[in-house]
């Protein structure tokens, strides 16, 4: 029985939440979500039916993980009470309702977790069970890994050898000469392929999955129920267990009650009724009774390879459409959350525009001459000129302008006798804010300082990006101060203060290298254009 198997086992710590407590639905909810389910089950196209160790307790086999379950005991170093063996127990209204089912065409896939052979007693077919933990009466070949039903349970778990030959031919009419192994997956062991691709895609296909008698706590099995709700728009999940279960978040219908009564209520509904189980067409008394088809030696209960790549083909398909939807609905999140940034960035712009609308911000400056002090002033407030105090406000504002100097097609050619200087030369920087005139900032400009009698003039020039303060006289706005003192004749005139950000386009020699300058002869090119990006301070008029 089930504690046999348990003891055949690899040891094993991680067994799950065991002996959780029994919840059991009163009759009024039932009825209600059985009445569901039965109406769910006659609209669906496609249902799946997931089954564990919960359908086999009324057959007299322990479960796992129940308050009385094998895995539950064996932690109290206590053994479940033995009522049946595995040759005396039948299929219960749960499998052979099932069966029917699957007979009739509405259940198109059982998936199973149990190694006790109930489904294969209860008259399954082999095409529309997967059994992804094995079975305890069929054997299999380690050659040609063909699988025949056992007489009997097999006498070792972990798909080890039982004795026996392979009773198969190979295509040539010999035997296979394999030996046979039991088909009972031990901890960890891989599942049978065939088995694992039929289950993934019929759960991929499936419009209503129905767990019956399993915690859905070992994987992959634990998962595929979920499938449905993964692939499938419509998708439905129906849980049936006593037990709370890993996937119970994701049911849409979960029924607290023992499953024969659940199936009961659900046949009628349905207008059919559960056959009872009938030991003349059950394989392993066939098996016993040697008993085979015409012309065979065995029952095979080989998984159809063929049908189950043909299957993959679908599954296939559907998950390549589901990837597909995923890539789409990203693709859309992505441009909605650009959009919604789209709208912050748009909302700052226009509070910007609009505060820039009001007006343009005064900017005040303090400027220190002597005792002489100059007060900031508001927008609001003319600067106003008196004895004691000279008071500039100036606006700023951001320009982006080209400015075009003007053009000097004819230059005279004159002889350069200037001192030999460097080839970089800058112009010297005037930063007085006391009556001068003009204040520059620029680089690469030749010049000629000492010479007054001689000229100059540039050649073809190469372009540079500069940035340059220009303060310029701005003598019609202001009047000089008539009032000046006797240790201080220069004037205070405004000016105005611009950002330039330019390419310049700067003399280059035309003729000449550094060493012979002094005697070279330099001709005026016609003046370029210059982008100006800049801000402008410019002075209010006095009241």
């Amino acid at each position: 029985m089930s504690c046999s198997y348990a003891e055949g086992l690899s040891e094993y710590h991680d067994k799950g939440k065991l002996g959780l407590p029994e919840k059991f639905d009163s009759s009024s909810d039932i009825e209600t979500k059985v009445n569901l389910l039965a109406d769910w089950m006659a609209k669906a196209k496609h249902i799946i039916v997931h089954t564990g160790a919960g359908i086999s307790t009324s057959a007299g086999i322990p479960d796992f993980r129940g308050p009385k379950g094998v895995w539950t005991l064996e932690k109290k170093g206590e053994k479940p009470e033995m009522n049946v063996s595995w040759d005396d127990a039948q299929p219960t209204k749960t499998h052979m309702a099932l069966a029917k089912l699957v007979e009739v065409g509405k259940v198109k896939f059982i998936v199973t977790q149990n190694i006790d052979g109930l489904h294969l007693r209860s008259g399954v077919p082999r095409t529309s069970i997967a059994e992804l933990h094995g079975n305890m009466f069929v054997d299999q070949c380690d050659k040609c890994h063909k699988m025949f039903v056992r007489d009997s349970p097999a006498p070792t778990v972990g798909q080890k050898y039982v004795g026996g030959d392979c009773p198969a031919t190979r295509h040539n009419g010999r035997n296979c000469r394999g030996k046979l192994k039991d088909f009972v997956l031990d901890w960890e062991a891989e599942l049978p392929d065939s088995d694992l691709t039929l289950s993934d895609t019929h759960s991929m296909m499936a419009d209503l999955s129905i767990v019956m008698g399993s915690t859905l706590q070992i994987i992959p099995a634990g998962n595929l129920p979920t499938y449905t709700k993964k692939y499938q728009e419509d998708g439905k999940l129906v849980i049936c267990n006593l037990q709370p279960t890993k996937q119970d978040k994701k049911a849409d219908l979960s029924i607290h009650t023992y499953v024969d009564d659940v199936m009961e209520m659900v046949m009628k509904k349905l207008g059919l009724e559960i056959p009872e189980y009938d030991g003349s067409l059950d394989p392993v008394r066939l098996t016993r009774m040697r008993t085979f088809p015409k012309g065979e030696l065995f029952i095979d209960w080989t998984q159809d390879e063929e049908n189950a790549k043909d299957v993959k083909k679908i599954g296939d398909l559907i998950h390549d459409e589901y990837l597909k939807k995923r890539r789409e609905e990203k693709k859309r999140k992505n441009s909605m959350d650009i959009l919604d940034r789209g709208d912050i960035k748009t909302s700052k712009m226009q509070k910007k525009v609009e505060d820039l609308s009001e007006g343009v911000k005064e900017e005040a400056f303090k400027f220190e001459n002597g005792t002489e002090d100059v007060q900031m002033c508001e927008s609001e407030n003319l600067p106003v000129k008196s004895d004691d105090q000279f008071k500039i406000g100036r606006s700023c504002k951001k320009t982006d302008a080209y400015d075009y100097d003007c053009e000097d097609d004819d230059f005279d050619l004159v002889k350069n006798n200037t001192k030999e200087k460097d080839e970089d030369s800058q112009e010297k920087n005037v930063n007085q804010f006391e009556g001068k005139t003009e204040c520059k900032e620029s680089e690469n400009i030749v010049e000629n300082s000492e010479n007054n009698g001689d000229h100059h003039a540039n050649s073809s020039r190469s372009c540079k990006k500069t940035d340059v303060y220009e303060f310029e006289e701005k003598s019609d706005v202001y009047e000089h101060r008539k009032d000046k003192d006797d240790n201080n004749d220069e004037d205070h005139g405004a000016r105005n203060c611009k950002k330039t950000d330019a390419y310049q386009f700067e003399s280059d020699l035309e003729f000449g290298s550094k060493k012979n300058r002094s005697e070279t002869i330099y001709t005026s090119s016609s003046r370029n254009c210059k982008k100006t990006d800049s801000y402008e301070f410019e002075d209010d008029e006095f009241s």
